[in-house]
């Protein structure tokens, strides 16, 4: 038989192990609980302690989108005597139903061209820049699948609403618009052939429609819309025959000018004149595979000041004429001519 001393013996080893085995559980526990709250308060404190600087942080960007608006329409303000005259054309065309095409000569800024519109009309300038990826849809709309992945994953409400995941793109916004907006499709030849196809209903009907929402999204007030090309391409004749074309012709030396003043208000005269008369002179040779642009121009003046090169020898040196011509083949007709 077994001891009754060894038996209370083993009884209380046991006891005494599950106590242990207590202590270390509550423990655990205890300190994972201990943890949550010192999680909970340290997220507060961060909110509490965050909170202002988002605040300032959203002020500080709408200032800076606000800066960022007046400082793009400044050079439109200072160049609108020359510019708006040269609008009459465009807005005598928007009282039709036709979308604008404008072609421009080499790299006149069309951008800024929309922007004057949109300025004299008092109007909204919605900008959707085409590169060779974009497809028409994106500038419909957009439905956020892994948004909505995502929130149902952490259990968010309304996943159930799709309407929330679907993001309205530059055609979609100009449409739902409760004010008439001037909408500009810049560079549409950068997208591939089927791209202005892909858009014909939509400009033609201004309406599309959404297929996860069975929704019908229709122009509330017909926008002004402005399509430009850099003619790189060729595009369909179905398009072309909605549009109606406007060619912004290069400027002339005396508005050339102006333009260049804008951005260097204080450039010495001789220097201006000579660099136009190199500029416009290598513009004019006959084989020349890439004519120089106005921003070329621009940023050939701007290293002529930086560098502080004399006037005289703008046209004997030809310096950093590599900011203007581009091409090794044009390059050496431009050292041949002597007319430069």
């Amino acid at each position: 038989m077994v001891d009754k001393e060894m038996l209370a013996a083993i009884s209380d080893l046991l006891d005494r192990k599950l106590e242990e085995k207590l202590e270390e559980k509550l423990e655990e526990k205890l300190e994972v609980k201990l943890e949550a709250k010192l999680e909970e308060k340290l997220e507060k404190k961060f909110e509490e302690k965050l909170s202002p600087i988002y605040v300032r942080l959203d002020r500080l960007e709408k200032k800076t989108e606000e800066l960022s608006d007046e400082l793009r329409y400044v050079k439109v303000v200072q160049l609108e005597n020359n510019i708006i005259p040269r609008l009459n054309t465009i807005e005598a065309c928007f009282m039709d139903a036709a979308d604008r095409w404008i072609k421009r000569s080499d790299q006149i800024d069309t951008m800024q061209t929309a922007e004057a519109v949109a300025k004299s009309l008092g109007k909204k300038l919605i900008i959707w820049n085409i590169k060779s990826t974009t497809k028409a849809q994106e500038g419909l709309y957009v439905y956020d699948t892994i948004q909505r992945l995502y929130d149902g994953q952490f259990g968010e409400e309304g996943v159930n609403d799709i309407a929330r995941y679907i993001k309205l793109g530059k055609l979609g916004e100009a449409f739902d618009s409760e004010e008439q907006v001037v909408l500009l499709i810049d560079e549409i030849d950068k997208a591939d052939l089927e791209f202005p196809n892909d858009l014909l209903w939509e400009l033609d009907q201004m309406e599309f429609y959404i297929n996860e929402t069975k929704r019908t999204v229709k122009a509330k007030q017909r926008p002004i819309v402005i399509i430009t090309s850099n003619a790189e391409k060729e595009l369909p004749d179905a398009f072309l025959r909605r549009c109606i074309f406007h060619y912004i012709e290069f400027p002339g030396q005396e508005l050339m000018e102006e333009i260049v003043r804008v951005h260097f208000p204080d450039v010495e005269e001789n220097l201006l004149r000579n660099a136009m008369e190199v500029f416009y002179n290598i513009r004019a040779i006959r084989d020349i595979r890439k004519k120089p642009s106005t921003s070329e121009l621009i940023d050939w003046v701007n290293a002529l000041q930086i560098g502080g090169i004399s006037a005289d020898r703008i046209r004997q040196a030809l310096p950093f004429i590599g900011v203007v011509v581009k091409k090794d083949e044009d390059l050496e007709l431009v050292k041949k001519n002597p007319v430069v």
